[in-house]
């Protein structure tokens, strides 16, 4: 008897294991998996309907339908684009995907892309609320422009500046007019005494706008207001810090578009800006170089070189103290919140 009820109890105890047991890892699905990572890092202003990219990956048979591309790419990191390097430090935004991320794509692909349980889809992503919170002043430029060059065409347009006090930029973004053919847009500020020079730019070059593959100015540099290229959300400057534009002064938006089509579509692209009548810290977006290599023969590349490379130092108090007639003082300490570095055509690598 007793060696029945043992055996009872055992199979009891069995059965009650038994129905514990973990159902089998389904792997990642579309829905529950793969979908929110697409609209998080692909879909969010890129691969969209209208956006920069050349397909949308918005469902899941179009991601189907790419896979091979969409594997490739994200091995090798071209995609999502995002330069950083990883390991140094943390960044805000940051739009690379994690080793983890990239093996879920490939596995879910390699396994025949899974639709998953319906239920388990994220909510359909409505526009991202990209830009800033508050936004004082839009500057549009003055008329639609249809790209004249192909495959690229910079393009410079005037805008007026409206005030009879100096005001500072405390935010900055650019909604693109036409997002399949908008590479970047730049934001130059334009001190009084220099609207005169890029007016006569403007009004010798037939059309809308000049032809700018530089700089706004031919007789030197100017600061920045600001940039944007595909993936800029724009955002609030560092809390305390403001550009100032005095009165009398104009934006100059640069845009270069890159032509893909035969019949490019119009763009007016506009910049939004948040203002403020102070601020604690004046403060000035500059871009720089080493003149005396530009203008000089250190510059040349020779023939078949495989391995150039250049270093220099800029003091920048200075620098900028002249470059922005003053409102960075010469004699005062500075604090740079960012910096970045941009080689258009030829740079291969840069360290900073």
């Amino acid at each position: 008897m007793l060696r029945a009820h043992a055996l009872a109890a055992v199979l009891i105890l069995s059965a009650a294991c038994g129905s514990t047991t973990p159902a089998p890892d389904p792997g990642p699905t579309w829905t529950k998996d793969v979908q929110p990572l697409v609209q998080a890092k692909c879909g969010a202003t890129c691969h969209v309907a209208g956006g920069i990219a050349p397909f949308t990956l918005t469902t899941r048979d179009e991601v189907v339908r790419m896979g091979d591309a969409v594997k490739a790419a994200t091995s090798t990191r071209r995609m999502p684009p995002y330069l950083a390097a990883s390991g140094c430090a943390q960044y805000v935004n940051d739009l690379s995907l994690t080793d983890a991320q990239i093996s879920l794509l490939a596995k879910w692909l390699d396994a025949g892309a899974p639709e998953g349980n319906p239920a388990d889809a994220p909510a359909a992503s409505a526009p991202q609320a990209l830009g800033l919170p508050k936004v004082d002043r839009s500057l549009a430029m003055p008329v639609p422009y249809v790209p004249q060059r192909s495959p690229d065409d910079y393009r410079c347009f005037v805008l007026d500046w409206a005030g009879e006090a100096t005001t500072y930029v405390t935010g900055f973004n650019v909604r693109p007019g036409n997002q399949t053919t908008v590479h970047h847009v730049i934001a130059f500020l334009i001190p009084p005494e220099k609207v005169a020079e890029v007016r006569s730019l403007d009004a010798d070059d037939p059309g809308e706008g000049y032809t700018c593959f530089g700089g706004a100015l031919r007789s030197g540099q100017s600061s920045w207001l600001g940039a944007w290229a595909p993936g800029g959300e724009g955002g609030m400057f560092p809390p305390g810090t403001g550009l100032p534009v005095k009165p009398g002064s104009a934006v100059v938006l640069q845009v270069h578009y890159n032509v893909r089509e035969s019949n490019p579509r119009a763009d007016q692209s506009v910049v939004d800006l948040a203002l403020s009548p102070t601020v604690e810290h004046p403060a000035v977006l500059q871009p720089f170089t080493d003149p005396s290599w530009v203008n000089s023969s250190k510059m040349k590349i020779p023939a078949y070189s495989a391995d150039t490379s250049y270093s220099f130092s800029v003091d920048l108090v200075p620098y900028l103290g002249a470059l922005t007639n003053g409102v960075l003082p010469s004699n005062q300490p500075i604090r740079v919140h960012s910096a970045t570095l941009h080689q258009h055509l030829l740079g291969k690598s840069a360290k900073l």
